[in-house]
């Protein structure tokens, strides 16, 4: 049952690959990159595909027919994709941490990813709502718990 413990990344099928995904959202937000420093900032401005309410994709199996730059997380391209958060499960398994207590996988079920602040949920803004990315900089996506 607890195929991440015995599988390495690229051993999983794809419904594990894709279990693994706690469905938190972070992944959907809209990023910035300073040009001069290359630091990353998160915003809380999200993907128009982005349902707030359950941190969903609304189109998932046709993301790409509606947002073509959307990035499928794979085994084969994780390690360059040092955007996404330190608190998602596919960076963590990477990095060689555990899933964190959090975890659907470990739970059950979204509710105490979504309790514990590790969610999107109820705090985005619609990316076609929105005209200057700089002035919705937060650093809440960044945490990281256990």
């Amino acid at each position: 049952m607890s195929f991440w413990l015995s599988k390495t990344l690229n051993e999983m099928t794809q419904d594990e690959w894709e279990q693994l995904c706690d469905g938190c959202g972070k992944c959907c937000l809209n990023k910035l990159i300073d040009d001069e420093t290359d630091k990353l900032y998160y915003t809380n401005v999200a993907c128009k595909l982005l349902s707030d309410k359950d941190c969903s994709c609304i189109h998932y199996s046709q993301r790409f027919d509606f947002v073509p730059q959307c990035t499928a997380v794979t085994p084969q391209n994780i390690a360059n994709l040092d955007w996404l958060p330190d608190s998602c499960a596919y960076r963590r398994l990477y990095l060689g941490r555990p899933l964190p207590s959090w975890h659907p996988l470990l739970t059950g079920s979204k509710k105490q990813m979504h309790k514990k602040g590790m969610s999107v949920k109820g705090r985005t803004v619609n990316e076609t709502r929105v005209r200057d990315l700089e002035d919705y900089i937060v650093i809440w996506p960044l945490q990281d718990m256990d």
